[in-house]
């Protein structure tokens, strides 16, 4: 850094020293595409505390070591910020912190014939963006500078996010991340017979446009990132959120309520042993017998033939966890059979809430049954209608996900963030409180 000057320090001491990294991030900046843009929107929110908070801490610790005065401390750093800008100068006051902006002002086109454009309408030139789309967003959207109305699909917000990396790319940006808190086509990831890998196929393209990184939620199988050659795939996890919120809803220290982990299948097994052994519950498991000459239509025509448990669940509450829900026909039939074998209650964590077709009409159905007492989702998957519902729980992942890019940005170490296992200890041990929000 250029010379900065403050009193008491010698001027030698700060030559070529960056002072306050998480001032102002200048090269960090959002592009939200019109199916990601509510989930950005959180996630920035949760940036702008991280970032005023990592400055006033740092203000706090530097003025105390130093010996400094901290109004004066603070007019330095920002001096700092400026001095390391590509701008002239960064907007705000002088004498107190800066928010950082974060959002790129974008303009989406949609063209009558299913076409997108983007048109960027900010220079980027140099900065790390990191593109957000959340493909099953299936809610009215404005576009075309709200003359249109639309629900989009999965193959339109694919779309639009493909056009988006191109808008971005050819702007100049230094790197690209996409934010996709659901990879798209993730159930395609293994061959049967003559089909395609849609799930590889997509990860090749983004390769192929310069993509660098994605940031994804629960990833449906580990198969899709082992497909990519030179993108740097961050997977995450709601395991401490969906805790978070299950602490508030059933006693965990088995004082008042017995309980056990299910899993819905041998797919989802892996998932439940964590959170089994997380929280030092036993663990059961739904065995189906399926038909795979059946494909699921909705949630009456599934394929499952059998239903077996292996494991007691008989006058226990009965809790059950998995990556996605679509047309619910699975779950249901899961939720029935516990019931039937004696579960007091039956609680569910979904970390991708599709809730496709009329699934919410039914689970309304199977709630006024008696089948279940509650659905933890989080808020990856915008659904307006489900957070209406007694029956529904959403947990944020926003602050998550703003921690990722955080460190991203800053080239730090995303270990604690990936591994979760020490903060959920914390959690069930009553270190902390579910209110706290630590990722």
């Amino acid at each position: 850094m250029p010379g900065i000057h403050i009193p008491g320090i010698p001027h030698t001491y700060l030559q070529g020293v960056r002072i306050m990294p998480y001032s102002e991030p200048t090269n960090l900046a959002i592009v939200a595409c019109p199916g990601g843009e509510a989930f950005a929107d959180e996630v920035i929110t949760h940036l702008r505390h991280i970032y005023k908070h990592r400055f006033t801490l740092k203000n706090d610790v530097i003025s105390k070591r130093y010996g400094l005065d901290k109004n004066e401390l603070i007019k330095q750093i920002n001096f700092g910020s400026d001095i390391n800008t590509s701008d002239v100068a960064m907007r705000g006051a002088t004498d107190k912190y800066r928010p950082p902006v974060f959002k790129v002002n974008a303009r989406f086109t949609y063209f009558m014939n299913g076409e997108f454009k983007t048109e960027l309408l900010e220079c980027i030139r140099g900065k790390e963006v990191f593109i957000f789309q959340d493909v099953e967003n299936h809610e009215v959207l404005s576009l075309n500078d709200g003359k249109n109305k639309l629900a989009l699909s999965v193959n339109d917000h694919v779309m639009s996010l493909l056009v988006t990396i191109d808008a971005v790319r050819q702007a100049g940006a230094a790197s690209i991340t996409l934010v996709l808190p659901v990879y798209p086509y993730s159930r395609q990831h293994k061959k049967k017979g003559r089909e395609g890998l849609t799930a590889s196929m997509l990860g090749h393209i983004y390769e192929m446009m310069g993509v660098s990184r994605i940031i994804t939620l629960d990833i449906h199988s580990r198969e899709i990132v082992n497909a990519f050659n030179s993108i740097a795939l961050e997977n995450l996890h709601a395991s401490y959120q969906i805790i978070r919120e299950l602490t508030k809803i059933v006693d965990l220290t088995g004082q008042t309520e017995d309980l056990v982990v299910v899993s819905p299948d041998t797919g989802a097994i892996d998932r439940n042993k964590f959170y089994a052994s997380g929280l030092k519950l036993p663990l059961a498991m739904i065995y189906k017998e399926r038909d795979y000459s059946i494909v699921t239509q909705d949630a009456h025509s599934t394929n499952i033939k059998a239903i077996k448990l292996l494991g007691d669940v008989r006058g226990k509450v009965a809790f059950l966890a998995d990556d996605m829900l679509g047309t619910g026909g699975t779950l249901l039939k899961a939720m029935s059979f516990l019931k039937e074998q004696g579960a007091t209650k039956v609680i569910c964590a979904i970390s991708l809430p599709f809730f496709t077709g009329n699934a919410i009409e039914l689970f309304d159905e199977a709630y006024k049954q008696g089948l279940f007492y509650r659905i933890i989702g989080t808020n990856a998957v915008y659904h307006e209608e489900l957070l209406t519902k007694e029956w529904y729980i959403s947990t944020n992942v926003s602050g998550l996900f703003a921690n990722v890019i955080t460190r991203v940005h800053h080239n730090q170490s995303l270990s604690d963030l990936l591994d979760n296992r020490n903060i959920i200890e914390k959690l069930v041990k009553h270190d902390i409180t579910p209110e706290d929000d630590e990722v």
